[in-house]
């Protein structure tokens, strides 16, 4: 409901394609920057109370929103502050969350804890959207900022009665130290270093949904906030599925075979989507999307904290949000330049080939790990 609501407020304040991108992308820049750092930290301190901790600042931080959007004061500018400052709350959060989930239910279960943690927040991302495009629509956007503020309460609360702690790596050293024993391991490890590889160069071409989906609703498909909220609705409804699926099978076929397909089928599907005629077409496009997109995330997430040590977990995470999350500017950028300058389905087309080249380039080195990795 956050990211509907958000969008189509900056939509609504600037009618600009360039500055709803500079916007995504303000919001991943503190995990540009400060991700390895965040890493080092989570390594170092209990993950449970980091997680505390960033989901209470998250809160607060949407609170703020809700009540400037209902005062209507709110600019442009102090949703950029706003959205840098969620990001620094991001930032850590991720990386603990992410280590923090292996605590919890142990290596063995780790694949199915991942899909079942994505199976919850897409079953969000169905009814979200729609309920955010009709809140919208009949009582404003304020009404989404409030849910959202008031959603983290019960998760917080939540968190006071786990009584894991994620204990911290029992190992000391520097930063520099630390960020060196990092890169020696992904250096050392072809496996991880080429999922490293293809998640950064696909999070900056291929996922681009926050920005290019509201595009493509308002301005090519010419819906209002209920027709954007049910694409969203309809990728949150493939996104289930596609974890409902890996759930199924992360212990029955390899999970780099499933990643790659789920790679390929990201970017071909994104290429329909940005080819489609009409609502209905996009509509089954980004259903299809979102269903292959979920089991690649899941499926790298998986694959790189079960190639990390205990004690790089933290640090192996914050490289995955690094590359997932913090290079999403450069995304968002590129997206909001290309729709804003030489069209919105243009944007959509141009990086899922770039997205598909790639999988394409690295289809051979896969194979190769497949029969070489017990992965």
């Amino acid at each position: 409901m956050q990211i509907v609501g958000q969008a189509w407020l900056v939509l609504k304040l600037t009618n600009s394609p360039f500055l709803l991108g500079l916007v995504v992308a303000f919001q991943y820049i503190p995990i540009l920057f400060f991700s390895i750092i965040a890493g080092d930290i989570v390594d170092r301190v209990k993950k449970r109370y980091i997680v505390i901790a960033t989901q209470s600042s998250m809160a607060l931080l949407s609170l703020i929103l809700a009540i400037l959007t209902n005062l209507d004061v709110i600019t442009y500018t102090e949703i950029l502050i706003l959205t840098t400052l969620m990001g620094f709350a991001q930032t850590f959060d991720v990386p603990a969350r992410q280590s923090f989930m292996i605590d919890l239910v142990g290596k063995q279960d780790l694949s199915n804890a991942i899909a079942l943690n994505s199976t919850i927040f897409n079953l969000a991302r169905i009814v979200g959207p729609a309920i955010a495009g009709i809140m919208i629509a009949k009582i404003g956007i304020k009404a989404t900022f409030y849910a959202n503020a008031v959603s983290f309460v019960p998760l917080v609360l939540g968190l006071f009665f786990i009584d894991i702690n994620g204990d911290p790596s029992k190992k000391k050293s520097s930063l520099k130290d630390s960020l060196k024993e990092l890169l020696e391991y992904i250096k050392a490890n072809k496996v991880l270093l080429d999922i490293v590889v293809l998640l950064t160069i696909l999070s900056i071409f291929a996922m681009n949904f926050s920005v290019l989906v509201p595009l493509l609703a308002k301005y090519t498909l010419k819906q209002n906030s209920i027709g954007f909220g049910m694409l969203m609705t309809y990728m949150g409804l493939g996104s289930f599925f596609g974890a409902m699926l890996i759930a199924y099978l992360s212990k029955k076929v390899s999970y780099l075979k499933l990643m790659i397909i789920n790679a390929f089928g990201l970017n071909v599907f994104q290429i329909l989507m940005a080819l489609s005629k009409n609502y209905t077409q996009a509509s089954i496009s980004i259903f299809a999307a979102g269903f292959c997109l979920i089991g690649y995330i899941i499926l790298s997430n998986t694959t790189m904290q079960l190639s990390s040590t205990n004690e790089l977990r933290g640090r192996i995470m914050s490289i995955y949000s690094l590359v997932f999350l913090g290079v999403t500017p450069f995304g968002s950028i590129f997206s909001g330049v290309v729709a804003n300058y030489v069209g919105i389905r243009f944007a959509v087309f141009s990086g899922s080939i770039i997205g598909l080249l790639v999988c394409l380039f690295y289809l051979k080195r896969f194979i190769l790990h497949i029969k070489e990795a017990k992965l």
